[in-house]
């Protein structure tokens, strides 16, 4: 099966934003943490300064490009952290059913319940702002919907005869849900942390720029749309450079998820035909 345009397109700008995040000290033009120049402060954007300076004169196309690694970081981590608990939950909870059932359920609920950035606030509130912190926040928030997929899908393959079959060879239960349940839900599962990694970057950003997360004088996109947000009308490139970096990025991430679904979920296929 073939990708679609926008899960191509969606391809094409987390790749440029993962090449930009690996390659960003070749990339930038300077420092983006000691590069301060008050002679530079609030150049517009030029062949010399690209996406112009900020209020310390520090080079804003270095702090975007150096800012993509801790945007990727926080959501590929993430999400792998949120993947790793939603799925050993949902597939738990799906094929031994009973009272861990019911107490996963309970505990999706109550998440689904609490909005997930105001859980993340909260979280970052008590252990302060830092990448570490960071982490742990998103890690533990948005693992739900992904447990909700994982049982789902357990409870419908489970059934199966290839798992009847694995039980009389005497496989356990451990190995049945690795080696038979867990390689037949991965479709589901990339398509979901994939969107849930543009959540995580946008989470990331918001945090950023109430100041719960990632510490100045470090590029972050949410605290430098934070510092400039009194200066948006005086020095608009100041905003408009990480604001694109953001919308790019999560609309790559989106288009890419949407793709994916296409191809991996023939229902939702043939539902939009």
């Amino acid at each position: 099966m073939k990708l679609g345009t926008s899960a191509i397109i969606g391809g094409v700008l987390f790749a440029l934003a993962i090449f930009v995040g690996l390659f960003a000290p070749w990339l930038a033009h300077t420092d983006p943490v000691m590069g301060a120049n008050l002679m530079n402060a609030e150049e517009p954007p030029s062949w010399i300064w690209w996406f112009g300076t900020d209020a310390q004169g520090r080079d804003i196309y270095s702090r975007v490009v150096h800012g993509a690694r801790i945007s990727l970081t926080v959501g590929i981590v993430s999400q792998l952290v949120n993947s790793v608990i939603g799925v050993t939950l949902g597939l738990t909870a799906g094929y031994w059913g009973g009272w861990w059932d019911d107490v996963v359920n309970g505990l999706t609920n109550l998440m689904l319940a609490i909005p997930s950035l105001i859980f993340a606030l909260a979280i970052m509130a008590v252990l302060g702002p830092g990448l570490t912190s960071l982490l742990i926040a998103l890690g533990l928030t948005n693992w739900s919907f992904t447990c909700r997929i994982a049982r789902a899908s357990t409870l419908s393959l489970k059934s199966q005869g290839y798992v009847q079959a694995a039980r009389v060879l005497g496989y356990g239960d451990l190995r049945i849900m690795i080696t038979q349940l867990l390689p037949n839900m991965v479709g589901p599962l990339i398509v979901i942390g994939t969107l849930g990694m543009g959540g995580a970057v946008l989470a990331e950003a918001s945090l950023s720029f109430l100041g719960l997360g990632i510490r100045p004088p470090y590029p972050s996109w949410g605290s430098m749309l934070s510092e400039a947000r009194d200066q948006i009308t005086t020095a608009p490139w100041l905003s408009v450079f990480p604001g694109l970096a953001i919308f790019l990025t999560v609309l790559g991430l989106n288009l890419l998820g949407d793709g994916l679904r296409d191809v991996l979920d023939p229902q939702s296929r043939s539902r939009r035909a």
